[in-house]
């Protein structure tokens, strides 16, 4: 029949021992041809079938638009696990001196008939970029696969090992980013651009966080780097740094930015000088709460204002006389609370926030 045939595909076999397995390259909108995704599900008698999580439908979308973009790469490699229909025909290569791998072709099995469940196929690891190829509107985007024979027992095990592996730190991730000058997925564009002002705000000698924020590569920072990221994420995108960003590009003025920064920060360092080089345990100022509310703050007093004058305009936070970085109480609208019983939710950021506020505008 001619829904019925062998995909032939170069491969190399490398044995880990007594276990093979086929490394070989593919077109990623054939995948489906072939391999399935075992989702996570019960059977009629609550057994458990499949072994992977639902697909994550803005995180493919995410990668689409990526794929979509000239240059875009894809490096991991797709993890397939067959059933024995499959067969590897080797090529001879007596001149190789490797005995552990060998060129050859891996013959698949297809049947275009079959439902999911009887593809000789299982995806183990890449059903994210899977889906994202498939729904792609690339003519074609070839991936490279490593594949194995096991049963479903072995394939979950795999699955397990594979998505148990510790994952890059957030911290790293962020300390990468600015010297990442290629296209990456909306959520990490948005990311690095907050990312690179944080970079300049923590090495810069002139800077009021100079060497002050924690990273994999600063690790005696007294301040959460996710707390300052987050701090300039959101005035990049809904504060007084909005004024510097490119609007057609989404990057932006960082050296204005910068100095923005700079300007309001280095005012809160002069008018907490104690509290400011406390760690978050002594003092709610380098806290991340803190840290957030005077974001909010300096939004407030310097949204619109040009640069030469946010000092001008910072200098107003020297009304916040009613705080309690270090000791006593905040009093609140709300109630008086212990300095230390801030905490970074947001909750307690908007209730910070909101007193801060409430002291300028008096």
């Amino acid at each position: 029949m001619a829904d019925r045939y062998d995909l032939r595909l170069p491969c190399i076999r490398l044995m880990q021992g007594e276990r093979a397995l086929y490394s070989f390259a593919v077109d990623g909108k054939r995948l489906g041809d072939f391999a399935a995704v075992a989702r996570v599900g019960r059977d009629e008698d609550a057994g458990l079938q499949g072994y992977q999580r639902p697909e994550v439908l803005k995180h493919i979308r995410g990668i689409q638009r990526y794929l979509e973009k000239p240059g875009a790469l894809l490096p991991n490699a797709i993890v397939v696990a067959f059933d024995d229909s499959v067969r590897f025909e080797a090529i001879d290569a007596d001149s190789s001196d490797v005995t552990y791998a060998a060129m050859g072709t891996l013959v698949i099995p297809v049947d275009e008939s079959q439902d999911d469940g009887h593809k000789p196929g299982w995806i183990v690891d890449g059903q994210q970029r899977t889906a994202a190829i498939r729904e792609s509107e690339l003519d074609e985007f070839p991936v490279c696969v490593v594949s194995f024979v096991a049963n479903e027992e072995e394939q979950r095990a795999q699955f397990i090992l594979v998505n148990n592996t510790r994952p890059l730190p957030k911290g790293l991730i962020h300390e990468l980013l600015p010297a990442t000058q290629d296209e990456l997925p909306l959520p990490l564009m948005r990311r690095r651009l907050a990312a690179e002002v944080v970079y300049r705000l923590n090495v810069d000698p002139d800077s009021p966080f100079h060497e002050m924020i924690a990273t994999p590569t600063q690790p005696k920072g007294i301040i959460k780097d996710n707390a300052v990221l987050r701090m300039v994420e959101n005035s990049v995108y809904n504060g007084a740094l909005y004024a510097y960003r490119y609007a057609d590009t989404g990057e932006g003025n960082v050296g204005a930015m910068v100095s923005h920064l700079k300007t309001f920060w280095k005012t809160v360092e002069v008018t907490f000088p104690d509290a400011w080089r406390l760690p978050p345990r002594s003092s709610r100022l380098t806290h991340g709460a803190g840290i957030a509310a005077l974001g909010y703050v300096m939004d407030h007093l310097t949204d619109g204002v040009p640069l030469a004058e946010v000092g001008q305009a910072s200098s107003k936070i020297g009304k916040l006389t009613d705080v309690a970085w270090t000791t006593g109480e905040w009093q609140f609208a709300t109630g008086p609370r212990r300095w230390n019983q801030i905490q970074n939710t947001p909750n307690d950021i908007r209730l910070l926030t909101d007193h801060l506020r409430a002291q300028l505008s008096a």
